[in-house]
């Protein structure tokens, strides 16, 4: 048996539908914006029926479907994620802190270093 992985053909309808949704957003961005002499009320609505809008397109579609169904697996990985405490999370950004200032002091003593050894050995430019 072989692993090739199977891939879905989206149909010209599929594409159609994706298109639109995309033009819908658009339109509720536009309209957003062009409504700007309106109350903020009716400014967000164009911009939420433009969303909901596409919203709707988007979820007749395959790849929509695919998209909701890869959201609700991000959505349910993420609730498997064990968040740090607060001393453990306190803990971590002083080890970061420290390494930042250890390494500012190495690369400060580095440069004082060379600027010593290029412009007062080798060249022999006294300040």
């Amino acid at each position: 048996m072989s692993n090739h992985p199977v891939e879905t053909v989206n149909t010209s309808g599929d594409k159609v539908k994706v298109a639109f949704a995309i033009l819908a957003v658009i339109a509720g961005v536009v309209g957003f914006y062009v409504l700007s002499d309106k109350p903020t009320a009716m400014r967000a609505g164009a911009l939420v029926a433009g969303l909901l809008a596409a919203i709707a397109l988007a979820w007749t579609s395959s790849p929509g479907r695919d998209f909701l169904g890869f959201a609700r697996e991000s959505v349910r990985e993420t609730k498997k994620v064990v968040w740090p405490t607060r001393k453990e999370a306190m803990q971590i950004t002083a080890v970061v802190f420290g390494f930042v200032l250890l390494m500012a002091i190495f690369l400060w003593g580095t440069d004082k270093i060379l600027e010593f050894v290029l412009y007062d050995l080798i060249l022999g430019w006294k300040r």
